[in-house]
């Protein structure tokens, strides 16, 4: 089993592929297989490295709680043990809020970032049409906490899946093994939601990234996606915004032929105009 040690963690990954790097990076309850269904594809056009967060699936899990200032610093760590900076980093829900965290910080580690809606609820909430939506969607993720905590893990994981990420019935239709990752990585869930910097990012030096940048949302997913997409785009100089039709949180899993096509046509755009 690959692992390499970063920031005293170990971490489980995979590299594949040939051409210009290329680190996926993966969202809450979730390792690295779910990238599956675009690696090949994507592989084809860059060597690619998947990997499983700090204290999710193969990777080693700390006994403390987490942060994401913590992914964003193993992230960096990884790209420069392995040889992977700069390179395209593209990110998938709190995955995506970690790789616009350290970009932020980070520039020079960024051949051009990729970002599939962060849940950066904190940089809209002061957009009065969504503020009762994000309240009543906090309200459902205070319930998830509340089973992890009571240690009812699959109730808590089926709410989430169903009310929060996915919608109704959509538990049932996962395959075994995505369930089983799901199960597997819920206490990570309670130490993303135990940092109070979960769903907020410096916005302003965010700006400071003058590097490519693909935001990307989904049609079918949840109205404060829009305006999360909105600000970071109004933040990041050189973004461009892109909707996946009939796509929710996870493009790469449910249109995985789409969002492989706009990664590799990304990447040739900013190739031909560097």
């Amino acid at each position: 089993m690959p692992r390499v040690e970063v920031n005293d963690v170990g971490l489980f990954y995979e590299v594949g592929g040939d051409g210009d790097p290329l680190v996926l990076v993966h969202g809450s309850w979730a390792d690295h297989n779910h990238w599956a269904p675009v690696l090949h594809p994507l592989a084809l056009r860059f060597r690619v490295l998947v990997y499983d967060r700090r204290g999710h699936s193969q990777s080693e899990r700390p006994p403390q709680q987490g942060s994401r200032f913590e992914d964003e610093e193993d992230l960096a760590a990884l790209m420069e043990t392995m040889g992977f900076a700069p390179a395209y980093v593209a990110g998938n829900s709190f995955g995506a809020s970690a790789a616009l965290g350290l970009a932020a910080r980070r520039p020079e580690l960024f051949r051009g970032v990729i970002a599939h809606e962060p849940p950066l609820m904190g940089i809209a909430a002061d957009d009065p049409q969504l503020r009762l939506l994000m309240a009543a969607t906090g309200e459902k993720i205070g319930s998830v906490l509340a089973h992890l905590r009571d240690g009812e893990t699959l109730a808590g994981t089926r709410q989430f899946v169903e009310e929060v990420a996915l919608g109704p019935g959509a538990w049932d239709q996962l395959p075994d093994e995505v369930r089983e990752t799901f199960l597997t990585n819920a206490p990570t869930f309670l130490d993303e939601q135990a940092d109070p910097q979960w769903a907020s990012l410096d916005v302003e030096r965010l700006s400071g990234y003058t590097g490519p940048a693909l935001l990307t949302k989904g049609t079918e997913s949840p109205p404060w996606f829009e305006s999360i997409v909105s600000r970071l785009s109004e933040a990041l100089p050189e973004s461009k915004v892109h909707t996946f039709e009939g796509a929710g949180h996870i493009p790469h899993v449910t249109h995985p032929t789409a969002y492989a096509d706009r990664v590799v046509a990304f990447a040739d755009e900013t190739r031909k105009s560097s």
